[in-house]
């Protein structure tokens, strides 16, 4: 599906009914449970919550106060208790514990359990060992996609990447595929689906399943989107392990943006209050600077107030009759206009002052080395002096990934070397930290004597064909590598510039790492989308671990007058970064696709790390 030039692109589905399904959904729960109640809410659905059904609507059906699930004991009073939680064991020993100690004190209320998104059997289990499986009821909120903007749906399951790639754990597989069937049967039927990664295979058979049990529900509609892409995390963790520079995921790493929200403090306000900013298509301000290079965005947001002002200066030399219009039709537009802008040059500010204490550019400079494979031993040497001066457990963690993914593992002295030091610097309990990352594929070392790539050559010399793929994933289990170095050459992912590369009109995707490197995850994408599948990329795939797959139906018949060929549904399995939003935007505008996003959570290298540093509940 290549296009000729620039075409706009198309508009994409309306994603408003899916946040009226999930309200729908959640008042038909409460209104099962009669009467006055009290809501005791998990802390990480208290924002995506917030996002469908305000405090007004809870009490509208009898919601008399909200509780945080906590480990402290309970003040409620009310004859029931209605808890809203994730199908997590903790929740379910939380909720036992109240209703044991109701029964030691002899009370009776009536308790109802709303999981979301699905409950487990493992929970049902909990709650009979528990002693409660009788007193309680049990529903499920199938809240599986929430809508963060225009373009972008998150199932808000940042769990989702520890709980598969680390501990193997497959519960959430039939979630996502419950949700692309809940796409499909809105928004589909999805003729053309690809993928690539052992889990994205997974919840593609499954998906298939579902759709087959309901055959015929959107087969005879015109489809609102015609291509899908499930990736999983672990076939580019480079990309998710370089820092951020577009606008929107420099706020993201020093702000933290939760569930399409960000809090600025008093240092971004100028004030003593913080302010809550949704960030979305919506902001005026924000929509134009989101996927900027930050370079570039102080010169925007210098230009948009000398305009703000200019209309503020209209006012003068107006008549009544025209003041008048102007009160009432633009002063309360540019007013908020003038807050937004406000509050972005005060993050931009804030981003600047952090950046410049953590010397960003030597940073950003380290970053390149080690993507183009340059001056390695300088970047080690940088590396160590990051953990010598602990600037921080996970920033030292995150290069030292980098260093191992894009090298194919370190070798076993630089490897002892960095952990030891790691270890003193940062204290031993991060021996688990070590474990976890190699087990992941993130930090490992090289075999003894002979480098990964040097055994995988020989291997591939034993396998020649598709026949021989039991011995392929055989070895890939023994041995997790990112072959980066040869994806990259294959794919092109560094680019050759004559001078400096422009970042004010990029020509490429590489301008979100400062036309450094182009997104491994983004350009797989573009290429299959423009090879109409994996032909000619079959070395790619290869070096990637295989587990791709294309349609096996006949692709849909082009035809210039369906919008809907030119709408693309990215699933990305394991969390996706604001970076790689903004490369696909930027492909979409230049080859007239519309790119719409589904992920499990939006994830950074922070998140990254984190996820390897907490244990898991």
């Amino acid at each position: 599906m290549a296009f000729a030039g620039r075409r706009d692109a198309p508009d994409g589905p309306d994603f408003t009914v899916l946040k009226r399904l999930a309200r729908d959904q959640l008042i038909y729960l409460l209104e099962q449970l009669p009467g006055k109640k009290d809501l005791f809410i998990e802390a990480d659905l208290m924002s995506p919550l917030d996002r469908i059904a305000n405090v007004s609507i809870l009490k509208q059906h009898e919601v008399d106060k909200l509780y945080k699930v906590e480990n402290k004991p309970i003040v409620s009073t009310s004859d029931q208790l209605c808890f809203l939680v994730r199908p997590r064991i903790k929740n379910m020993k939380y909720v036992a514990d109240i209703v044991n100690a109701d029964k030691a004190m002899g009370r009776s209320r009536k308790y109802k359990i709303i999981f979301s998104p699905q409950k487990f059997y493992t929970c049902e289990l909990v709650l009979e060992e528990e002693g409660i499986y009788g007193d309680v009821t049990c529903d499920e909120w199938a809240f599986y996609l929430l809508p963060l903007d225009d373009d972008l749906l998150s199932m808000e399951l940042p769990e989702f990447f520890r709980d598969y790639f680390l501990e193997g754990d497959q519960r959430w597989i039939s979630t996502v595929a419950r949700a692309l069937q809940l796409l499909n049967s809105l928004f589909g039927p999805f003729a053309n689906t690809y993928g690539i990664g052992r889990c994205a295979k997974m919840v593609y058979e499954v998906w298939r399943e579902l759709v087959e049990e309901s055959e015929g529900d959107s087969q005879a509609r015109r489809p609102d989107i015609s291509h899908v892409f499930l990736m999983d995390r672990d076939v580019d963790y480079v990309t998710a392990l370089c820092s951020q520079v577009v606008y929107e995921g420099l706020v993201d790493d020093t702000f933290r943006i939760k569930c399409g929200n960000v809090d600025f403090g008093p240092d971004v306000t100028s004030s003593d209050r913080s302010f809550k900013v949704l960030l979305n298509a919506q902001d005026k301000v924000f929509s134009e600077i989101r996927n900027e290079h930050f370079s570039n965005v102080f010169g925007f947001l210098s230009q948009k107030a000398r305009n703000l002002q200019t209309q503020y200066d209209r006012r003068c030399g107006m008549d009544i009759k025209q003041m008048k219009n102007f009160v009432s039709q633009e002063l309360k537009g540019l007013k908020q206009e003038h807050r937004l802008l406000s509050l972005h040059i005060g993050a931009c500010e804030s981003i600047m002052k952090k950046k410049t204490k953590q010397d960003f550019q030597e940073l950003l400079k380290t970053e390149h080395s080690l993507l183009e494979g340059f001056d390695i031993r300088e970047s080690t040497s940088y590396i160590e002096e990051h953990i010598d001066r602990q600037v921080s457990p996970s920033e030292s963690l995150r290069l030292m990934c980098l260093l191992s993914v894009t090298e194919n593992g370190l070798i076993p002295k630089d490897y002892r070397s960095l952990k030891t030091q790691y270890l003193q610097s940062y204290g031993p309990e991060h021996l688990l930290t070590f474990h976890n990352l190699k087990r992941i594929g993130l930090l490992t070392e090289q075999a003894p004597g002979e480098t990964l790539t040097a055994m995988e050559s020989k291997v591939s010399k034993l396998v020649t064909d598709r026949a021989a793929g039991k011995l392929t994933d055989a070895f890939n289990s023994l041995a997790r590598k990112s072959n980066f170095r040869g994806i990259s050459k294959k794919l092109g992912l560094i680019p050759h510039v004559d001078g400096e590369y422009n970042l004010k009109l990029p020509r490429d995707m590489a301008y979100v790492f400062s036309g450094a490197y182009v997104p491994l995850s983004c350009k797989i994408i573009e290429q299959v989308l423009e090879r109409k599948g994996w032909l000619g990329l079959e070395e790619v795939v290869r070096l990637l671990n295989g587990n791709e797959f294309a349609p096996t139906e006949p692709l849909m018949e082009e035809n210039p007058a369906w919008e809907a060929q030119r709408v693309i549904l990215v699933v990305f399995l394991g969390g996706c970064t604001f970076s790689e939003i903004s490369a696909l935007r930027f492909l979409g505008k230049e080859k007239g696709y519309k790119f719409i996003f589904l992920t499990t959570a939006i994830t950074s290298s922070a998140r990254l790390m984190d996820a390897m540093l907490e244990a898991k509940v």
